[in-house]
């Protein structure tokens, strides 16, 4: 009986290691969701310009009046096919509508990418 239990937490172990570099090797070989080479990165924080469709609410940080208010209402609406839609969103006060003016050059719109649209509100990122 002993013999025949240590035969079959030997086989279980065989089992279970076999799986589990299966599994392992599955999860090494699987490429990332991101987008590697996306075109329009530097609209995402890097420069001065910055992706109304894309960029993350925590890049109108480098405008002083933007964040969070005009910068919360800007990622929570669109999409925007021009810089001008901005300006349409419902609510905006005429004091944000003069800071948008203020930075109206700085801003761009390419197509909307599901992977930096999904986190344009909360990038996961804290201090």
């Amino acid at each position: 009986m002993a013999s025949s239990l240590a035969a079959e937490n030997t086989d279980r172990r065989a089992f279970l290691n076999a799986a589990l570099a299966t599994s392992a090797a599955v999860v090494a070989a699987s490429p990332a969701g991101a987008i590697r080479d996306y075109e329009a990165i530097g609209y995402l924080g890097g420069s001065d310009k910055v992706d109304l469709n894309n960029a993350n609410v925590r890049v109108y940080l480098k405008m002083p009046g933007m964040y969070p208010a005009v910068a919360g209402k800007i990622v929570s609406h669109g999409p925007y096919a021009s810089v001008g839609d901005v300006y349409k969103i419902d609510g905006l006060t005429g004091g944000e509508k003069e800071v948008l003016k203020k930075y109206e050059s700085r801003f761009v719109v390419t197509a909307p990418s599901p992977d930096y649209v999904i986190d344009r509100i909360n990038n996961g990122l804290y201090r």
